[in-house]
C-alpha cells in the first residue's frame, strides 16, 4: 500500500510556532514519526509540505493513479479552501483529514472544516498520533 501525506501551511514551523498548542517537536520529528509508523505497518509513504494552496492541489492531482490513500493536514486551508475540497473530490482517492490539535477546542473559526465532507474521515487532537491513526484507518478499513 502506498500512502501520500500532505501537510499544509505552517506545519513546517512545528517546534517554532505556538508551542503551547503544537508542542516542541519539529516538522522533521513529525516526518520521522510518520515514516516509522508506516514502516511498522508495511506501508510506503510519501510526505509533502506546501504553504501554497495551488501546490497542495498540484500534489493531489499528481498522485492520482499512483497512491492508495491520502492523509491531509490542510492547516488553515481547512476552514475555507473549496479548491482543495474539489481536488480531493475529483481524484476519488480515500482521504483522511488530520489535525495535530483538537480544532474543536480552539477558536470558533477553526471548528468548521470545508475539507472534511470530501474525506472518508477526520482525526483531530491526538498530536502526531493523529497521523498514525489515519495510517491505520487507511490500511484496515475497506471503504
Amino acid at each position: 500500500m502506498n500512502i501520500t501525506v500532505i501537510n499544509g501551511p505552517n506545519i513546517n514551523f512545528l517546534g517554532i510556532r505556538e508551542k503551547n498548542i503544537y508542542g516542541v517537536n519539529t516538522y522533521e520529528d513529525l516526518c520521522k514519526f510518520i515514516k516509522e509508523e508506516a514502516d511498522k505497518l508495511g506501508v510506503d509513504v510519501n510526505i509533502y509540505q506546501e504553504n501554497s494552496e495551488g501546490e497542495i492541489i498540484n500534489i493531489i492531482q499528481k498522485v492520482y493513479g499512483s497512491t492508495d490513500g491520502i492523509i491531509i493536514n490542510p492547516g488553515a486551508y481547512t476552514h475555507y479552501s473549496y479548491a482543495i475540497y474539489d481536488a480531493i473530490k475529483s481524484v476519488e482517492i480515500n482521504t483522511i483529514e488530520v489535525h495535530i490539535s483538537n480544532i474543536y477546542k480552539r477558536e470558533e473559526f477553526r471548528r468548521k472544516s470545508v475539507i472534511a465532507p470530501a474525506c472518508i474521515g477526520q482525526i483531530s487532537g491526538f498530536g502526531f498520533y493523529s497521523y498514525k491513526y489515519a495510517l491505520e484507518a487507511l490500511l484496515e478499513c475497506n471503504f
